[in-house]
């Protein structure tokens, strides 16, 4: 599967952690940096690339790294066709993609040890979208809110 993955300088060892990882475990990476630390970097433009990335490349998915990955899930979610989650436990990485099958995953560098953020990666990767009728619903309609600006009806 190819990964696009993106970070700041918060995010910058997790990120370089998890192209490795990534790579032995036999995905294609497209490492959108940034290339070297740099403690006064801004994560908009490495996170909206990856964010660009998968919403060009059907079947991929995407990785965005921060302090507390907030800001670059507030990132990812501006770029069309992109569905980003912040996870900050096993379930709600297994969860964002079988529920709401989303093709970004945040994690936050300061919040989580290595292991358990490269978890996180290993299970978003592994969870494919459960395709159950309400969950998709509820994904059209974003999907139509994104392309036309018009709420759905209320109930």
């Amino acid at each position: 599967m190819r990964v696009y993955i993106g970070s700041d300088h918060a995010g910058y060892e997790l990120k370089n952690h998890l192209v490795s990882w990534l790579k032995e475990h036999h995905h294609e990476v497209v490492d959108c940096g940034p290339a070297g630390f740099d403690p006064e970097d801004d994560y908009p433009p490495f996170v909206l690339r990856a964010a660009a990335g998968v919403a060009e490349d059907p079947g991929s998915l995407g990785v965005v790294i921060g302090g507390s990955g907030n800001g670059e899930q507030i990132a990812a979610n501006k770029v069309p066709g992109i569905r980003a989650a912040l996870a900050w436990n096993e379930d709600t990485a297994k969860l964002s993609r079988e529920h709401n099958d989303a093709n970004v995953i945040s994690i936050g560098a300061r919040m989580h040890p290595v292991e358990q953020a490269t978890r996180f990666v290993e299970l978003f990767l592994a969870t494919p979208f459960s395709g159950a009728e309400r969950h998709a619903r509820r994904i059209t309609m974003l999907s139509d809110y994104e392309r036309t600006g018009e709420l759905p009806p209320l109930p």
